[in-house]
């Protein structure tokens, strides 16, 4: 998708190869094999990730598939096409992120400037280069930290659903109480009893 050669800088890759193909690749894998929680992506990796985010947040793609919660970036950059651009970062991106960014990696400036494109990312900073950190205890205690307050509001929001579900069944249960109560009337030949058929509204009248 992306090359780098000697002498030329980031600012230069505007031209992507079977970017279109790779997108709808991503897109009905994920569709199909799905539904999932996130992403991550090393390098050309993190950008094509965000790039999905990015189009998903704005409508583009994955439109049948719930929105991602969080996305793990571990040098990734922007793409510099302004067609793309002025779509996938068109807004800050709400998914929860966290950014690796190397002080030696020759995409340190562009993966701070893909961490712009996120609603408050989270930014892990550390000594090598363009690799796969090995984190130290601070670096550990952060991403520890975040992964610990997603999976909190992961859970919080089981919690508010669940009890959303049942107080929604015991509100239908009293609902059918009240029409069912409704639906008897006194006569004077007996009770009229009007039950209603498979929810679809048909009406079966029986006298005592």
């Amino acid at each position: 998708m992306l090359g780098r050669k000697d002498g030329i800088s980031i600012e230069e890759f505007t031209e992507y190869t079977n970017l279109e193909e790779c997108i709808a690749y991503l897109c009905e894998y994920i569709t199909t094999k799905g539904p999932f929680d996130g992403l991550l992506g090393f390098s050309q990796g993190a950008t094509l990730s965000a790039l999905l985010l990015g189009y998903q947040a704005q409508g583009k793609v994955l439109k049948e598939h719930p929105p991602m919660k969080l996305f793990v970036s571990i040098s990734g950059s922007k793409f510099r096409d302004p067609s793309i651009c002025d779509v996938a970062y068109k807004d800050p991106i709400k998914v929860r992120s966290v950014h690796f960014i190397g002080a030696k990696d020759w995409l340190r400036l562009p993966s701070e400037d893909l961490a712009t494109a996120f609603d408050n990312p989270l930014i892990i900073r550390h000594p090598q280069g363009h690799t796969v950190p090995r984190l130290d205890e601070a670096a550990t205690e952060q991403l520890r930290s975040w992964t610990t307050e997603i999976l909190l509001h992961q859970s919080n929001n089981a919690s508010v659903n669940k009890h959303n579900l049942e107080n929604g069944e015991v509100k239908a249960e009293e609902h059918k109480g009240k029409v069912e109560e409704a639906c008897k009337t006194q006569t004077p030949e007996g009770v009229i009893e009007k039950k209603m058929e498979n929810g679809a509204g048909g009406l079966e009248a029986t006298q005592a």
